[in-house]
């Protein structure tokens, strides 16, 4: 076991999506997997040998007792994982994009257990104690104002404790829109708690309120970046990926990490036939965690995220299915052949 300890804090939910080419309910069936951001993190870097551990809250009925079971089956510790006979599960819907249809989400998360939960219900004392890092991102202070409490009082109590926080800007103007937050302010507030963002120049943009003018993606998000290390002293390293979409499942995807000496780019990596591309993001952020807390140089990690990033668009589901093995085969150029 990795000395490494990253706790992640957020919601569990369950994605109920489309069979692939349809629309949601063209057929009477839907697929269900557990899924979350901040689980997914968890989930792929207990997968790399981490030990990740999840805080979070779950209905005490079968669908909150099957999504701790699955984030278990993973290798995560979910004993941060309260069971409440308040709220209910909270869920999300996806329609899957195909042709010149583009992929559509619909939330279904108010009411939830972890939306209900008390801002002071974790002892973030204890819970940081041998932690090494701390993942939050940006869908769970948008869920509503006991969750944007409790993301910017978890943040904070990690500063106190001397914890890294890993914050993934993840903005989610339909959540926030639900009950009027003010999401700059807050993700502005975690943001001032952060060493590592996983950020673009649109999320930098939205909390400074700038805009970053630049002819090129790059050039956008290193002058953003010039503006959010001035703004935010803690913060030390801004990590993102350029998309270029050229369909529903044929991207482009580069990584880059900007950090106070100096910027890092990957090479382009077509991604053609793509599965799923749900938890790609989060996949990176995790391969990007693992190698730092590996102690590898910024360029080793940023490449060790972009092929943890690359390969999940081929799994199906929020949760990576990885291992080191195909890991290195991206890395050393490979990937695609047959095993034998």
């Amino acid at each position: 076991m990795s000395a490494s300890h990253i706790l992640c804090f957020g919601e569990l939910l369950l994605r109920l999506s489309a069979p692939a080419g349809e629309k949601l309910l063209q057929s009477a069936r839907l697929d269900v997997v557990v899924g979350g951001a901040e689980a997914n993190v968890a989930a792929c870097l207990a997968q790399l040998g981490h030990a990740a551990a999840m805080v979070s809250f779950v209905p005490d009925n079968a669908l909150g007792h099957a999504a701790r079971s699955e984030l278990r089956r993973h290798g995560v510790d979910v004993a941060g994982v309260q069971v409440s006979e308040a709220g209910r599960m909270g869920l999300y819907f996806l329609a899957p994009g195909a042709v010149l249809r583009t992929s559509e989400v619909l939330y279904d998360r108010q009411g939830s257990t972890f939306a209900l939960a008390a801002p002071d219900a974790i002892d973030w004392t204890s819970r940081l104690r041998d932690a090494s890092w701390l993942h939050l991102s940006g869908v769970t202070p948008a869920i509503g104002a006991n969750a944007a409490a409790a993301a910017v009082r978890a943040a904070e109590a990690a500063t106190l404790a001397g914890v890294p926080v890993s914050f993934d800007g993840n903005y989610r103007g339909k959540l926030w829109a639900l009950w009027n937050g003010d999401g700059p302010g807050v993700l502005h507030t975690l943001l001032s708690h952060t060493a590592l963002a996983f950020a673009d120049e649109r999320d930098i943009a939205l909390v400074l309120k700038k805009d970053f003018g630049g002819d090129t993606p790059m050039e956008r998000r290193r002058r953003a970046a010039e503006a959010a290390f001035a703004a935010f002293p803690q913060l030390q390293r801004i990590a993102s990926t350029i998309r270029d979409v050229h369909g529903p499942d044929d991207h482009t995807l580069t990584g880059t990490l900007i950090t106070r000496d100096g910027a890092f780019t990957t090479r382009p990596f077509r991604l053609s036939r793509i599965v799923d591309r749900i938890g790609g993001g989060d996949a990176f952020a995790a391969g990007l965690l693992c190698g730092l807390c590996e102690g590898k140089d910024d360029r080793t990690a940023l490449e060790l995220a972009m092929a943890c990033a690359c390969l999940k668009h081929g799994v199906f589901g929020d949760f990576h299915q990885v291992t080191r093995t195909e890991l290195d085969d991206v890395l050393a150029g490979g990937g695609g052949d047959v095993r034998r």
